[in-house]
């Protein structure tokens, strides 16, 4: 299991993670020296070019995992139509990290209804060998044909948690994991609560091929959380 923050270029994390008067440019190198993994979500807004996912990989320590989100380009101006070249054009940038590639993150716009048709289309165009998780956020999507294109195509449902309650159905589709925690139940905002991420690590065995993310960072409580699910879920 590998568990880590949703993007690690947040200010308010100044003291949590990293120590006052780090320069920004250090601050990957030491989330690296903590967590073993990270969700890239600056991709999603702009995407990089390969130059920086080679940077990043240097950055970073062997066996790290670098989780991308796909660009909003593809999932919410396109809305997963003409697949091929944004995701070419993804893939062919997010190489730059090698063997840290891990997951790419399909966000599906919460307007977007139910398309089986699109989501394969799209996930023919991925490449053989990368993962890719799908995170749906339209009611209709929760159906008997979602859950078979996503096994057909080897792809995960993104697990997700809002307030200490499943967002989506708990489908494991493939032999691997993906879960994003987004918003805690507690205090202070936005907080996880040991009994909310007990509650995830019984699901979560530690032995699972599975990829955490918390994506609660205001105040640096993604940081926290983090490092309590881990301990949470660590071998006897």
């Amino acid at each position: 299991m590998l568990i880590g923050t949703s993007g690690w270029q947040y200010a308010d994390w100044r003291g949590v993670l990293y120590p006052p008067g780090l320069p920004q440019r250090s601050w990957l190198p030491r989330y690296g020296d903590v967590f073993a993994t990270v969700e890239n979500n600056n991709a999603f807004y702009r995407l990089p070019t390969r130059e920086t996912f080679e940077l990043w990989r240097a950055a970073t320590p062997p066996g790290f995992v670098m989780a991308v989100k796909a660009s909003r380009y593809l999932t919410h101006m396109k809305r997963l139509t003409d697949p091929a070249e944004p995701v070419a054009r993804l893939m062919n940038a997010a190489a730059g990290l090698g063997p840290k590639l891990g997951p790419v993150l399909l966000q599906l716009p919460p307007t977007l209804r139910f398309e089986p048709g699109r989501l394969a289309a799209c996930l023919r165009e991925f490449p053989d060998g990368v993962r890719v998780a799908v995170e749906p956020r339209h009611p209709s999507w929760w159906t008997d044909e979602t859950r078979r294109v996503l096994e057909h195509h080897g792809a995960a449902l993104s697990w997700t948690d809002r307030l200490g309650q499943p967002q989506t159905p708990l489908w494991r589709t493939t032999d691997w994991l993906y879960l994003r925690l987004h918003e805690g139940p507690a205090e202070p905002w936005p907080h996880y609560d040991d009994e909310t991420l007990r509650t995830w690590a019984d699901e979560i065995a530690p032995e699972d091929d599975a990829y955490v993310y918390f994506n609660n960072d205001p105040g640096g409580a993604a940081v926290r959380n983090a490092l309590r699910f881990a301990e949470l879920t660590a071998r006897p």
